[in-house]
């Protein structure tokens, strides 16, 4: 029961800090005693249904997000903490840091994306997908083939285009590109 108290206690201060809250805020809010608040963050102190319904209610976040460990999902707004986003490879040279996985009904998706240099003469993974897409250079530079065109992007440039046609980025100079990427839904 310890390590569930502990796992429970460190998604609850996960979500604080989440916000940005303080601990007293967060307390006052709860109606709870700043170490009886603390305690539970700590896993030290058994946390009550009733406290966690309350946490519920007011953050609007799933009982069971607190229990079993699912990301917290916001309606109002959402912080990711710098290099803190859900991080996932889709592709071997493709990793996405989402900046937007704890909004709920979110219009677009937002994701820092980084793209790992391979040989020039490698065919480009190309991709499609409803809506419009939105990239930004943060670091390095990349050529982006949309729909049978190269371009050249360095840090700094920005491209948007309608993501239903095939593309796909390469990192170039043999060091990792680094974007931010924009993906709105129809």
């Amino acid at each position: 029961m310890t390590t569930d108290l502990k796992q429970i206690g460190e998604r609850i201060k996960g979500l604080r800090e989440a916000l940005g809250y303080s601990p007293e805020k967060m307390a006052s809010i709860l109606e709870l005693k700043v170490d009886d608040y603390l305690a539970y963050e700590e896993g030290t102190k058994d946390i009550s249904i009733s406290v966690l319904q309350r946490i519920e209610k007011e953050f609007n976040i799933d009982l069971s997000t607190l229990l079993f460990g699912t990301e917290p999902k916001m309606s109002s707004y959402f912080i990711t903490r710098k290099d803190k986003g859900l991080s996932v490879e889709r592709v071997s040279a493709y990793k996405y840091q989402s900046l937007t996985a704890g909004f709920t009904n979110n219009i677009a998706e937002v994701f820092i994306v980084t793209v790992e240099p391979k040989p020039m003469d490698e065919d480009f993974f190309k991709n499609t997908h409803p809506g419009q897409e939105f990239n930004m250079v943060l670091e390095g530079s990349m050529m982006i083939h949309i729909n049978g065109k190269n371009h050249i992007l360095n840090e700094g440039d920005s491209i948007y285009f309608d993501s239903t046609l095939p593309h796909g980025m390469k990192a170039l100079n043999d060091k990792p590109v680094k974007f931010l990427a924009v993906i709105l839904h129809p």
